[in-house]
């Protein structure tokens, strides 16, 4: 199996070949990974795609294992055999451990749109994923939604 990150802004696809794929089934693939490039605010995480409700949902961590936030991005799935590209469709949910909330990025998607580079197919899957997503979230959901994450742990990878 293979896992690509695929976004319009920047224009970019990406194979995450050091993505440590932990689980893969029908509904979901989980994946611990180290950033990409090195950041000051966290160096590692865990993430679940989940395949059929269009967003993943992930824990960062800093460098002493510690979690910071749970990052969820709205993502579209493309399966091609064993090849999976997840395709960014730029809004981000962000959860700090405060139970503060940040929704990002709905002006990109909107800009997107505009330049023709989403479809409004792919805005109407964002809008219903980030609406479905922030029920959870502010309903106090979102841990049990995650808790495949934690079956999997926080070390350092």
């Amino acid at each position: 199996m293979k896992i690509y990150r695929k976004r319009y802004l920047p224009e970019e696809l990406l194979w995450l070949k050091d993505d440590e794929i932990l689980l893969a089934d029908d509904e979901k693939i989980i994946t611990a990974w180290r950033s990409i490039k090195p950041r000051p605010d966290f160096s590692h995480g865990i993430s679940c795609y989940f395949l059929h409700k269009n967003y993943k949902i992930s824990k960062f961590f800093d460098s002493n294992g510690r979690m910071i936030y749970y990052y969820c991005d709205i993502v579209k799935a493309e399966v091609d055999g064993d090849k999976y590209i997840f395709c960014d469709l730029l809004v981000d949910v962000v959860v700090f451990s405060d139970g503060s909330v940040k929704v990002l990025d709905t002006d990109e998607l909107a800009e997107a749109f505009e330049k023709g580079e989403v479809s409004g197919v792919d805005v109407t899957i964002a809008l219903k994923a980030l609406n479905s997503l922030l029920k959870i979230v502010y309903n106090g959901n979102l841990a049990k939604e995650a808790e495949v994450l934690d079956i999997y742990g926080s070390d350092e990878r």
